[in-house]
């Protein structure tokens, strides 16, 4: 079966936005060059260039509440010291379950889970997946818990 040529266009806005939130905690502050140079280097269409640049600034404005929600769902491993692959996979992922209603939460986790094997170690797409789901799982009992008791 035939990939979906929008599914292609958002794993690659993925990608690009990793590359660039990557860049951005290695070298301590955002590069706005850094998705231009990457956009030109693997020739990305512009529909996905535009997602990239969209899930940058989400992310970027909402970094330290997705930190504290990773924080919250991974308690083990302070965010500061989680590896910049999986750390920003996390935020990634997180933005699009939190903020992006369009984007399915399991698609959201798979995406993540795909970037973590592309991108990360061993056992990095086991720990995403494992938070993501966390988080999914939780974000349904907060769900729940506000519409009360079946009669």
């Amino acid at each position: 079966m035939p990939r979906d040529k929008h599914t292609d266009l958002r794993r690659q806005g993925r990608i690009a936005a990793l590359q660039c939130l990557f860049a951005t905690d290695i070298c301590g502050g955002l590069q706005s060059s850094s998705l231009d140079w990457l956009a030109e280097e693997e020739e990305l269409p512009e529909r996905a260039i535009t997602f990239a640049r969209k899930l940058i600034g989400d992310v970027t404005v909402s970094r330290s509440a997705l930190d504290q929600l990773i924080q919250k769902y991974a308690p083990a491993w302070p965010v500061a010291q989680l590896a910049p692959v999986d750390r920003n996979i996390l935020r990634i992922a997180l933005q699009e379950m939190l903020y992006r209603p369009e984007t399915p939460d399991k698609t959201a986790i798979n995406e993540a889970v795909e970037l973590a094997k592309m991108f990360g170690s061993e056992s990095s797409s086991r720990f995403v997946n494992g938070v993501l789901g966390s988080v999914m799982a939780g974000l349904e009992v907060a769900d729940l818990a506000t519409v009360g008791p079946l009669s």
